[in-house]
C-alpha cells in the first residue's frame, strides 16, 4: 500500500512538471568565437614572459650582427664544441660571421652538443616554438642534441596556435609537413616519484635567439 502511494506521488509530480511551460533556454553558444581573449599587450613582451616561464633561455638580438655576437659568447660560455647546423641559409650567415659549426651528419650521434634550427612561428599565448620537418634540419636536430638553439625573427610571432598553423598551411599549400611540433621549453618529466627531471626525452636546454626585425 505504501509503495503504491509513493508511486502515485511520483507520477503526479511528473505530470505536473510536464504540464508547466518549458524553462528558458540559453542561446546557442557561438563556436566560431575565440576561446581566449585577444593578446592585449606587446606580443614580444608577452611571448618572452611565457617562454621564460617555460624554462626557456631567451636571447634578444637587436639585429643579425648582435645575433652573431651572442651566439659566439653562448657557445664559449656553455663550452659547446660541436654545433650542428643543417639548414643552408643558416650555414651561409654563420660562415660569414666566422662561427664554427658542423654542416653534415658526420659524428652527429656521438658529438651532438647542440643543434641550431629555424622555426615556423612563435606562439605568443603559450610562449612556444612551432617547428616542422619541412626545413633541412629535419626532425632529429631539434630533438637529439642536449641543446636546441633556435633562431627566429620577431615578425614570426603570432597570437595563438591556430594562427601558427594557418601560417604553415599558407606557406606549404598542399604539401603540409609530415611533422609539426609545438616546443614549450626543454623536455621534462615527473613520472618517477613526482621529481621533475629536465631533458629526460629530449634537449635539456631550449635557447631562442630572437632577432628584432620589426619597424620602430
Amino acid at each position: 500500500m505504501y509503495e503504491a502511494k509513493t508511486k502515485e506521488i511520483v507520477l503526479r509530480r511528473v505530470r505536473e512538471a510536464l504540464a508547466k511551460s518549458a524553462p528558458f533556454l540559453p542561446p546557442t553558444p557561438d563556436f566560431t568565437s575565440p576561446l581566449h581573449a585577444p593578446v592585449s599587450e606587446d606580443m614580444s613582451v608577452a611571448f618572452a614572459q611565457n617562454f621564460i616561464s617555460n624554462s626557456g633561455v631567451f636571447m634578444y638580438c637587436e639585429d643579425e650582427e648582435d645575433f652573431f655576437d651572442q651566439l659566439y659568447v653562448y657557445k664559449k660560455e656553455q663550452q659547446i664544441r660541436n654545433l650542428f647546423v643543417w639548414e643552408p641559409n643558416i650555414q651561409r650567415i654563420l660562415q660569414y660571421a666566422g662561427i664554427e659549426f658542423s654542416g653534415d651528419e658526420a659524428d652527429f650521434i656521438a658529438h651532438a652538443d647542440a643543434g641550431l634550427t629555424t622555426c615556423e612561428a612563435l606562439i605568443t599565448r603559450t610562449g612556444s616554438i612551432l617547428v616542422s620537418s619541412a626545413n633541412a634540419a629535419g626532425r632529429r636536430l631539434s630533438i637529439y642534441p642536449d641543446n636546441h638553439l633556435v633562431i627566429a625573427k620577431a615578425s614570426q610571432m603570432v597570437p595563438d596556435i591556430k594562427d601558427g598553423l594557418k601560417r604553415i598551411r599558407d606557406k606549404y599549400k598542399g604539401s603540409f609537413p609530415s611533422m609539426v611540433s609545438l616546443v614549450s621549453g626543454p623536455s621534462r618529466t615527473a613520472d618517477i616519484e613526482k621529481t621533475l627531471v629536465m631533458g629526460a626525452h629530449g634537449p635539456r636546454q631550449l635557447v631562442l635567439f630572437l632577432i628584432d626585425d620589426l619597424p620602430h
